[in-house]
């Protein structure tokens, strides 16, 4: 019988692997049996290759279905890392053990497809508060080390085992031992979630049974590493009829075909903010902890000083050295070896932040969880998305990594449109390689962007794997998962543009089913009519990508008289802040109307117009502003808008009322002023004709309202009204010729257009 020995760790913990490497090279196995996916068993050799680097994640996945898969990260100072390096450095034999992800992912089985951490105990809940009562126990099979924690007076799990096997010094194999028993003492509550309990016995079972047929082997010394949760029920893969019993949870399990590859991680995803379950709270205080265990306290608070010159702060060598003394009176007074990153953060803040949390927000973000990207070695399995990215890359001949710089596209060309939708697709996974920019020349056929790629994008490549095969399966999941979440109208039609934009037909037909149904139900006039600027661009515009916009202009139509029919209701009540809102939201509407060029919309939205330019009882911002864009579309004549500008204005209305009026009537109307259809005649034709008491009463608001023009239309407006005919430059008909002021550019056209022709001399005879 070999002599098998289980080591519990703690997934990413340094202490716990620091530990291990010093029982592995006492214990000296040769085979290792590590909880991980038995699927990516032949992926195992590649973790020595010199170009690996760590953070990477093991994928395991189902062909037919990318969505449905688990990722598995490994950083330096994962425990399970350092045993297959010094497994393959040996020569030991290295197996996984853990439930196949064939069975996992087969539908059928009762564990959720999404990626479950190593260790199968999500860390999702905090321990209960010091002195209050215990966690249910369902909390303390999701968090065990939290129940600990708060055993012992600690506020959370990562914080007391940083306390009591991070930061101490040396390794003491007898760690394991302590763990494993009180692991013991926990796993003596039942779960109460029948489905989670058997996915656990089911991946125990599997494990055991690993055990026992490693046992069968001619090894002499197998080393087990688990995760610490699973010791106890591990130890008892001898136990009589424990075979038996494993067998029977075994029998009959589905499965499916998997496939996996390595990928690329970052610290920022191994970190408990990013979701993963399993995460810690501070990768890149590890890593120092991992690579520098004798000086970590100094380099740690060099690197923070470091950080902070490099962002022109204060931060001198004397601070520094004031600052180590500081973290390590405070890790004594604590009665720690060293000090913890507890310590270090309060010394920093006393002595080189001096207690301003934006410096320090900095240092947490660099040093404390880290921006580390992993590497994969060129050769390795990749996953789908990666492997359809570098496809479409090689395709649209566009370089990743290649220097930033500006590229225009022609929307006409078909290389060209491909690349326009491929920039558009990465930018809907959260790859934003290409920044839309303004592009110069004429017609809405170019397209300008500005590149410029980012290594650790591949980290967003690999993680969308999670919702497609290709890049394009991907977007179109992420944006029906938003579309799911969308709570209003207006966020589905900015939806729908970005999915023409990426040429995703598909997903754009279920969007605008979705956009229709919830328009249908929806009560909010105003959220209406946000959507409907976006919706009526791409119903004019969106046929230049050659994407198909009937959908999205069934859509308008159905949206318009929907709006029209509510405006009115929607508009009363409203306060000073409400009614500049209804009033962009109006001008936005009646352009989006206007762009169309449908009579019959138009007519529709003209009506409800009307009907709010009748009101009494609205805001006088959104009733000028009604008037006034009837009187734009000449809708109603320069005399009815004069009588309603008069009306409204007049002593009756009230000064309040009469301002919003005038306001909404004349706001950001300099150039109409100038060149429209006669507005200019018909205000200055209504102060004219009021008498004294009443202009001085409305004077301060008139001003009020100029004051929002520009300087120059203003000037503009004055010149206007001091020539000869005063409002003719603004009222309709024909302009009086002056004939000085055209002299006046004669010897310039002279210049512009070259001298006379010469007389001929039979023109000269003639004039003779």
């Amino acid at each position: 019988m070999p002599d098998i020995r289980l080591f519990g760790i703690r997934h990413h913990g340094p202490g716990s692997a620091r530990s291990l490497r010093a029982a592995l090279a006492d214990f000296a196995p040769d085979c290792l049996l590590i909880e991980g996916p038995p699927d990516a068993d032949a992926l195992i050799p590649l973790v020595a290759h010199e170009a690996m680097a760590p953070p990477v994640a093991l994928l395991v996945y189902r062909p037919d279905r990318p969505r449905d898969c688990a990722f598995f990260p490994f950083a330096a100072f994962s425990p399970e890392w350092v045993a297959m390096r010094y497994g393959l450095s040996a020569g030991a034999t290295i197996r996984f053990i853990d439930l196949p992800h064939a069975v996992q992912l087969a539908d059928g089985f009762c564990a959720s497809p999404e990626g479950a951490p190593l260790d199968g105990e999500p860390v999702a809940e905090a321990a209960a508060e010091p002195g209050q009562p215990s966690p249910a126990p369902a909390a303390i099979r999701r968090d065990p080390l939290g129940e600990l924690a708060a055993a012992a007076g600690y506020p959370d799990g990562e914080r007391w085992w940083d306390a009591l096997v991070e930061s101490r010094a040396g390794a003491d194999g007898d760690v394991f031992a302590a763990i494993g028993e009180a692991m013991g003492a926990l796993r003596e509550v039942p779960d109460p979630d029948p489905e989670d309990a058997f996915r656990e016995e089911a991946r125990e079972a599997h494990m055991r049974t690993a055990i026992r047929k490693a046992a069968k082997e001619e090894f002499s010394r197998i080393a087990v590493i688990c995760g610490a949760w699973h010791v106890p029920a591990l130890a008892r893969y001898d136990a009589k009829g424990q075979a038996s019993a494993d067998t029977a949870t075994l029998k009959g399990l589905p499965k499916t075909k998997v496939a996996a590859a390595w990928a690329p991680w970052s610290y920022e995803r191994l970190a408990t903010a990013s979701g993963y379950r399993a995460g810690v709270l501070s990768p890149e205080w590890y890593d120092t902890l991992w690579h520098h265990e004798e000086r970590v306290a100094a380099r740690w608070l060099a690197r923070a000083a470091a950080l902070l010159r490099e962002e022109d702060l204060d931060a001198s060598p004397a601070s520094v050295i004031e600052a180590a003394r500081l973290a390590e009176a405070l890790a004594a007074f604590r009665g720690r070896a060293r000090p913890s990153l507890d310590d270090l953060d309060e010394a920093v803040q006393a002595t080189l932040c001096f207690a301003d949390p934006a410096p320090m927000g900095l240092i947490r973000a660099k040093l404390v969880i880290g921006e580390r990207l992993g590497a994969t070695p060129p050769d390795s399995p990749g996953t789908p998305v990666e492997a359809d990215f570098e496809a479409q890359c090689k395709r649209l001949r566009l370089k990743p990594g290649a220097a930033a710089g500006d590229l225009v596209l022609d929307l006409r060309k078909e290389t060209d449109l491909a690349r326009s939708h491929f920039l558009n697709r990465l930018a809907l996974i959260g790859v934003p390689w290409g920044t839309r920019r303004e592009a110069r020349g004429r017609g809405t056929f170019k397209e300008a962007w500005f590149l410029a790629w980012q290594p650790d994008w591949v980290v967003e490549l690999v993680a969308a794997s999670a919702e497609g095969g290709t890049v394009a399966e991907a977007a179109a999941s992420r944006v029906r998962t938003r579309a799911r979440g969308a709570q209003r109208v207006a966020d589905l039609s900015g939806l729908i543009g970005t999915l023409l934009d990426a040429d995703l037909p598909e997903a754009t037909a279920q969007v605008v089913r979705a956009l229709d149904d919830r328009a249908a139900v929806s009560a909010d006039v105003f959220d209406l009519m946000d959507a409907l600027p976006a919706l009526a661009d791409l119903a004019r515009y969106g046929s230049v990508r050659s994407s198909d916009t009937a959908p999205v202009l069934a859509l308008v139509r159905g949206l318009v008289p929907r709006a029209a029919a509510g405006l009115v209701a929607a508009c009363q009540s409203l306060d000073d802040d409400a009614a500049k809102a209804a009033k962009q939201r109006i001008v936005a509407v009646s352009g989006a109307v206007a762009l169309l060029e449908d009579p019959e919309l138009k007519a529709t939205w003209q009506e409800a117009l009307r009907a709010l330019a009748d009101q009494d009882h609205v805001h006088g911002r959104v009733v000028g502003r009604a008037v006034r864009l009837l009187f734009d579309e000449r809708a109603i004549a320069a005399e009815e808008a004069g009588t309603r500008l008069r009306l409204a204005l007049s002593r009756a209305a009230g000064a309040v009322p009469a301002a919003a009026w005038i306001e909404g009537f004349l706001e950001e109307s300099g150039t109409v002023l100038i060149h429209g259809q006669g507005l200019l005649g018909i205000v200055d034709d209504w102060l004219s004709n009021l008498d004294e008491a009443l202009f001085t009463e409305l004077l301060p608001l008139v001003r009020r309202t100029f004051a929002t023009l520009f300087p120059a239309e203003r000037r503009a407006v004055g010149e206007a009204l001091a020539r000869p005919g005063g409002t003719a430059i603004g009222a309709e008909g024909p302009e009086g010729f002056d004939a000085r002021r055209a002299a006046s550019v004669l010897p310039i056209l002279r210049l512009l257009l070259g001298p006379e022709p010469a007389e001929t001399s039979a023109e000269t005879g003639d004039a003779a």
